[in-house]
């Protein structure tokens, strides 16, 4: 049976094309093969492994004491978005970055985010045990709730979208490929406050950058006497998280805290009489 044309044509192109596709299948096997990452994996060494001081700090940290303050919404060229570009509640990173120092045994962090329903809690045990039968219970005090000798405040200041971005491509017989890439930027500042004078003993901004990329390949060919066109085009892009980009951040400037208070003595060492200068 004689085959047309057109379908040879086709044939032709999808044979020249099979090693875009077995490249594109290629890249998405070897993602989906990979392990699977946790936020874990992708916490900052460092301030893990800061050293302990002899005390550690008790530090409170206030819902709206570390917010985001930039107002920029997510891009998009087609048409407005008003979801935010990062997320509204960078305090719950901030408490976790704390608490992730010196593998949880540098700072001390109390309650402060959901404080009226720990007050509520505590006036319940206190109810029950008033109205309790047993006079050993009765007898019972609550623990006084530990206070914060530091309040950790700052903000997200900043988020500079498209700072730089760029592209490469080629195309020659009808093949091409192009590759793009774009670059973000997000800006943290933190301070340390002391609740004793209401001095800000320490400030600090620490970056983070958002780094985005895409690739495409195509091939088209002429079928029918110059007249037909067919086109294939493929392509991928991949954009970093823009809170792990702020987590990281974050985490920066904690780890920048905690190295600065030991340079000007805020801590002390374990093992050592004197402050570090």
């Amino acid at each position: 049976m004689e085959q047309s044309p057109l379908s040879l044509s086709l044939l032709v192109l999808l044979l020249s094309s099979c090693s875009i596709f077995d490249q594109f299948e290629d890249t998405h096997q070897q993602r989906f093969s990979k392990d699977v990452v946790t936020i874990q994996d992708l916490q900052s060494v460092e301030l893990k492994n800061v050293s302990i001081p002899q005390v550690s700090p008790v530090v409170a940290v206030y819902p709206m004491s570390f917010t985001d303050q930039t107002g920029q919404r997510k891009s998009n060229s087609e048409f407005a978005l008003f979801s935010t570009a990062i997320t509204q509640q960078p305090n719950a990173l901030l408490i976790r970055a704390l608490k992730h120092a010196g593998n949880g045994k540098f700072f001390r962090v109390v309650e402060r985010v959901g404080l009226d329903n720990l007050v509520k809690e505590r006036s319940l045990i206190r109810s029950a045990r008033e109205q309790s039968v047993n006079e050993e219970e009765k007898k019972k005090a609550l623990r006084p709730l530990l206070f914060a000798g530091i309040l950790i405040e700052g903000a997200v200041i900043s988020y500079e979208a498209n700072l730089e971005s760029g592209g490469l491509g080629a195309r020659y017989l009808g093949v091409g490929k192009s590759v793009m890439y774009r670059e973000d930027n997000i800006t943290v500042s933190m301070r340390m406050v002391s609740v004793a004078t209401g001095e800000v003993l320490l400030e600090v901004l620490s970056q983070k950058t958002i780094f985005s990329y895409g690739k495409s390949e195509d091939i088209f060919r002429f079928v029918e006497a110059d007249s037909e066109l067919v086109e294939i085009e493929l392509g991928n892009a991949r954009n970093e998280s823009s809170t792990i980009a702020l987590m990281k951040a974050i985490e920066g400037a904690v780890l920048e805290i905690v190295n600065t208070g030991y340079d000007k003595g805020f801590w002390i060492l374990q093992n050592n009489d004197e402050g570090v200068e």
